[in-house]
């Protein structure tokens, strides 16, 4: 199996990244590291790194896509961007069976449309995260940033593959359907919403428990929550950054409240590491787009070794638990 990393995707590209996926070779097995981007810049990273040269293979591609370029644009005239190449390469290897990029969302999205496969039934493909929830488990969010205007048949598609996506990674033999809205009651939310929530309602493929609001995202009570791609997008970054938000209120108010405060710290202290490490995304990989013929894989830009290992490794495992495969299987009876 290979996995294609793109080495120059990233804040932190190209150090941080190969530095991941080399520590993601050491902590696996059953796979090989394609590395996609400056052939003579990757060469002088691994200089000062110690991996099996038989596991790592580098993709000659010397443009690099920025956040400041236009996805579309950037996708049609840099053809041998670490994206497209990478991409490219994932569509027509046999032996490629993940692409894991922390470059720019756009671009990855862009270029995945249009040079892989999509499974077939599939309309839009989806960025779907995987959330830590307040009783330990997870939640998937379905979708977050790939397809910002929507058809009632794209989150109808969002919610079968999150469902199978539950079911072949999370373990979930019958996931419970949300979806997001700005109330409970059948009967809110927008147009789009009021059309979608009979269709999931009357699918018993499915097994949809309503509509949800924001605030009951990391409850545990749902196990994938299904959204347009705009409305998903600020919710997902309104979670990350009130979590980040209370982290740092925690920490003023034990520094500014004595020493009473800083005893109480030290007696918590295994309680805030272990919340901390939970709500961590460098350990729990990036989001996946799902739909796909093959596991794409967008890490989070700010991303540095820890997070780019961690979304190589769960590439791996999707690939090997059979995603794509299931989403296939799972959509079946919907399309017949």
């Amino acid at each position: 199996m290979k996995i294609i990393l793109d080495a120059f995707g990233g804040d932190n590209a190209p150090s941080e990244i190969i530095k991941g996926g080399i520590e993601a070779l050491k902590m696996a097995e059953g796979f090989c590291l394609v590395l996609a981007g400056a052939e003579g810049a990757i060469r002088k990273e691994l200089e000062g790194l110690r991996y099996d040269p038989n596991r790592v293979e580098i993709l000659d591609a010397p443009e690099i896509i920025t956040n400041e370029d236009q996805p579309t644009e950037a996708v049609r005239k840099k053809k041998n961007s670490s994206i497209v190449m990478g991409l490219r390469k994932l569509e027509q290897d046999g032996e490629a069976a993940a692409f894991v990029s922390a470059g720019s969302t756009g671009a990855v999205l862009t270029a995945a449309a249009l040079l892989v496969r999509r499974i077939q039934g599939i309309v839009r493909p989806a960025l779907a995260p995987i959330l830590p929830t307040v009783k330990g488990g997870n939640v998937i969010l379905i979708d977050c940033g790939a397809n910002s205007e929507c058809k009632p048949v794209y989150l109808h598609q969002f919610a079968y593959m999150g469902a199978a996506y539950a079911k072949a990674v999370l373990g979930i033999k019958n996931p419970r359907i949300g979806l997001l809205s700005n109330g409970t009651e059948d009967t809110k939310g927008s147009e789009l919403n009021k059309e979608v929530f009979p269709l999931l309602k009357g699918d018993t493929a499915l097994n949809f428990a309503g509509n949800i609001e924001a605030r009951e995202i990391l409850s545990g009570g749902y196990d994938v929550i299904v959204a347009d791609g705009f409305s998903g997008n600020i919710a997902l970054k309104a979670c990350e950054g009130t979590a980040l938000s209370m982290f740092t209120l925690i920490k003023n108010g034990i520094m500014g409240g004595g020493i009473r405060a800083k005893i109480g710290y030290l007696l918590l202290k295994p309680v805030f590491k272990n919340i901390k490490k939970t709500m961590d995304y460098n350990d729990n990989g990036g989001a996946v787009l799902l739909g796909l013929n093959k596991i794409v894989v967008k890490s989070h830009g700010s991303s540095k070794a820890k997070s780019v290992a961690a979304s190589v490794l769960q590439a791996k495992e999707l690939a090997e638990k059979g995603v794509t495969g299931e989403i296939a299987a799972y959509l079946t009876p919907k399309e017949q």
